[in-house]
């Protein structure tokens, strides 16, 4: 029997390029290397962040555990949104997200971001055999 795990998050874009810009150190902590470079190399890199920033929360919802339960230190740069070949983006799971991914059994990631006037929002389906 398939399994369906899905996960939404909203990012106000002014409030996160205000942090972003207090605190350029932080995305070294949330974000791989891959991803920085990616968003860096935009003209506006907070907008990316923010977008990569609200796929992660998502993975994390779709996941089960939200922004809270142990072991949740590093799992945000555990779901890595990377750019695939054609330019969309694509969701993977190392450390302790892999390890939930696996316990459930998931067998494909899907992430869609969008931007649109002060908001980013992301959502990501997880699919998976019971």
């Amino acid at each position: 029997m398939m399994q369906i795990y899905q996960g939404v998050d909203i990012v106000d874009v002014v409030k996160f390029s205000k942090v972003f810009n207090a605190h350029r150190d932080f995305v070294s902590d949330i974000f791989s290397g891959k991803e920085r470079a990616y968003c860096m190399s935009k003209r506006d890199p907070s907008i990316h962040f923010a977008g990569r920033f609200a796929a992660k929360e998502a993975g994390l919802k779709a996941l089960g555990i939200g922004f809270s339960g142990r072991g949740i230190d590093h799992t945000l740069k555990e779901i890595e949104v990377i750019a695939g070949p054609s330019g969309r983006p694509e969701l993977s799971f190392s450390g302790w997200a892999k390890k939930i991914s696996r316990k459930k059994r998931i067998d494909r990631l899907t992430v869609s971001i969008s931007h649109s006037g002060n908001y980013a929002v992301a959502t990501v389906i997880l699919t998976g055999d019971k």
